[in-house]
C-alpha cells in the first residue's frame, strides 16, 4: 500500500493453532470421502472425491457452502459439456478446440466477476482425456460425495468461534494503532524525517493491514450475532459485553486516523518539526506539527481505553479542548486539514461514549440524542 493509497486484504484473523485445525480438518474430509466412495465402488482411484477438501476448505467456514454449489455447478456443466461434444464431434482436430472453447465460455458464464468456475473447463478436460466407459459419471459422484463431506463434515470439525475472532481482531488492532500513534509522537518531537519514516512503515504492505482488521472483526461479529453459522458450538457462547460497540468503533477511527497518517506523511515532506535551523529540521519550521504532540498523544491514550473498555471520558475532553487550541492558534485551511482525521476520529469516540450512556441507562433514563449533554458532549472549554 504505498503512500497509504490502496488496502491490504486481511479478511481473517488467525489464532495460535488454527493452521494445525485447518491441515487435521482437510485430512479429514479428505479422507473420509475417499473411503466412502471406494465402499460405493465408483472407481479405484476417488480422487476427484478428495479434492474438495482441497479446495473448498478456507478459513472462512460461511463460504464452504457457496463454494460447494459453485464447484457441484462446475463439475455438472463440464461432464455434460464434455460428453455431449465427443458424442456429436469424434473428430479430435475439431472436438479439442470446441471443448476448450466451451470450458472456458461456461468457466465465465458460472463465475462471478473476477474469480471464474474454473471447474468447469478442468472437468471438461479431464472428461475428454480420460476414454473410459463411466469415468463422467464417476467423476460427478465422487465430486458430489466430496462436496457433502466438507459441506456436512467439515463445520463439525474444531467450529469457529466467531466472538474470539473478532475481539482478538480488535486487539491486534488496538495494539497497532498505539505503536502507530507513538511512533508518530516520538517522531514529531524528532523532527519531519523520523515522522515520515514512522508513517512510511506503516504503509508497507506486510504492516498496514491492521487497519481492515477491524472491519474483518466485525463481520465475524455480525455473522455470529445474526445466527449464521453452520454449526453452533456445544456451549453457545455470548458475545463480551460492549465488544460490538467497541468494533463500530474501530471500524470508524480506522478510517479517520488512516486519513490523518496520510495528510501527516504529506505535510512533513514540506515542513519540520525539528529544530527551526540546524541538522534536526528537515524543511521549513512548522509550529502546526510541533503542536499536534499532545493531542496525538491524549487521542491515542482515550482510543486505546475505549477500545479496552475502560472509561476515557477525561482523556476525550483534554483531547477536544487541544483540538480547539490548535485549531484558535492555527486556523488556516491547510491546519485544518492536517487535523481533520483527529477531529472525525474525536467524533468517533464521542458517539461511542453516547451509545454506552444510552446502553447503560436502559430504555426508560433518557433520550441520549436529546436534554442535557454529557461532560464529554460539551464543546471544551
Amino acid at each position: 500500500m504505498p503512500a497509504m493509497s490502496g488496502l491490504v486484504a486481511v479478511p481473517y484473523v488467525f489464532v495460535p493453532g488454527s493452521r494445525l485445525r485447518s491441515a487435521a480438518r482437510l485430512v479429514l474430509c479428505a479422507a473420509v470421502s475417499w473411503y466412502l466412495c471406494l465402499w460405493w465402488g465408483t472407481s479405484a482411484t476417488p480422487v476427484p472425491a478428495a479434492l474438495p477438501a482441497v479446495l473448498i476448505l478456507r478459513e472462512d467456514v460461511y463460504a464452504w457452502p457457496r463454494l460447494g454449489w459453485e464447484r457441484l455447478a462446475g463439475v455438472v456443466v463440464g461432464v455434460v459439456l464434455s460428453t455431449v461434444l465427443l458424442h456429436w464431434v469424434t473428430d479430435p482436430a475439431w472436438s479439442f478446440p470446441l471443448v476448450l472453447l466451451c470450458g472456458c465460455a461456461g468457466m465465465y458464464w458460472l463465475g462471478r466477476p473476477g474469480s471464474p468456475n474454473q471447474q468447469v473447463l478442468i472437468t471438461a478436460l479431464m472428461v475428454y482425456a480420460t476414454a473410459v466407459p463411466g469415468y463422467p459419471l464417476a467423476r460427478l459422484e465422487e465430486s458430489l460425495v466430496g462436496i457433502a463431506v466438507v459441506v456436512l463434515l467439515g463445520p463439525l470439525l474444531w467450529p469457529p468461534d466467531p466472538y474470539r475472532s473478532a475481539a482478538e481482531g480488535l486487539d491486534g488492532y488496538r495494539i497497532a494503532v498505539r505503536e502507530l500513534l507513538a511512533g508518530i509522537t516520538g517522531g514529531l518531537e524528532r523532527g519531519a524525517e523520523a515522522v515520515g519514516a514512522v508513517v512510511a512503515a506503516a504503509a508497507l504492505p506486510e504492516r498496514a493491514g491492521f487497519w481492515l482488521r477491524p472491519q474483518a472483526s466485525r463481520d465475524a461479529f455480525d455473522r455470529a450475532a445474526a445466527g449464521r453459522s453452520l454449526l453452533r458450538r456445544r456451549r453457545a457462547g455470548r458475545a463480551p459485553e460492549g465488544l460490538d460497540g467497541r468494533l463500530v468503533l474501530a471500524t470508524r477511527t480506522a478510517l479517520t486516523l488512516q486519513y490523518f497518517t496520510q495528510e501527516l506523511r504529506d505535510r512533513t515532506r514540506h515542513g519540520s518539526c525539528g529544530a527551526p535551523t540546524g541538522p534536526a529540521a528537515g524543511g521549513p519550521h512548522d509550529p502546526a506539527l510541533c503542536a499536534l504532540v499532545p493531542m496525538v498523544r491524549v487521542t491515542a491514550d482515550a482510543l486505546d481505553a475505549a477500545l479496552v473498555g475502560r472509561d476515557f471520558a477525561e482523556l476525550l475532553d483534554r483531547a477536544r479542548a487541544l483540538d480547539l487550541a490548535h485549531r484558535r492558534a492555527h486556523p488556516r485551511r491547510h491546519d485544518a486539514v492536517l487535523r481533520a482525521g483527529l477531529h472525525l476520529t474525536h467524533e468517533a469516540l464521542a458517539d461511542h461514549l453516547r451509545r454506552r450512556g444510552a446502553a447503560s441507562s436502559g430504555p426508560g433514563h433518557g433520550d441520549p440524542d436529546g436534554g442535557e449533554p454529557t461532560r464529554s458532549d460539551r464543546p471544551p472549554a
